[in-house]
């Protein structure tokens, strides 16, 4: 075996490795994007799970038999539905299921994606402020000093000063 017979079968077994070691690597990142959207599945149905929880504490407090009460009944076990839904549904059933809708009815998708992005949103800006409510005061030089206030003077008032030729 010559020279170049050598390097050319040295390279092919390094370009045979590389690619035994992508694809053991893209493997790799299949599993791992696997297992998290799966947990992101089971997260999204105890959300709704909650959700749905929720709804139906607030039924039971309603007047029975109410219009309200059976409405939110109905969405509550809807709710509850769903998760399970969820819950026990493969990921690719999931997304061939969205797709199917989506090409069936795009008006309903579009417009259910846009209400599902608002209430993202709302969520998101509610625990964002749920965080800020003490507000923030912006730290004061070290040589900036306070008013002092007399015992006499409400809290936040700004002492009254006498300048020294003044009579007071």
């Amino acid at each position: 075996m010559s020279g170049t017979d050598k390097v050319k079968a040295a390279a092919k077994n390094v370009a045979e490795e590389a690619k035994s070691a992508a694809a053991t690597a893209a493997e790799t990142a299949k599993k791992e994007a696997q297992l998290r959207a799966e947990a992101a599945k089971e997260s999204v149905a105890d959300e709704v799970k909650s959700v749905a929880s929720a709804l139906r504490s607030a039924s039971n407090e309603m007047r029975s038999g109410s219009p309200h009460e059976r409405a939110i009944g109905q969405v509550a076990g809807t709710l509850a539905d769903v998760s399970d839904s969820i819950r026990n549904q493969d990921l690719g059933d999931m997304v061939h299921s969205v797709s199917d809708f989506a090409r069936k009815n795009p008006v309903m998708f579009l417009s259910s994606a846009a209400l599902l992005g608002f209430a993202a949103a709302r969520f998101a800006k509610a625990s964002d402020s749920s965080h800020q409510d003490t507000p923030q005061l912006p730290a004061a030089h070290p040589s900036a000093a306070a008013p002092a206030t007399s015992p006499a003077q409400p809290a936040g008032a700004y002492p009254v000063t006498q300048n020294v030729g003044d009579p007071k």
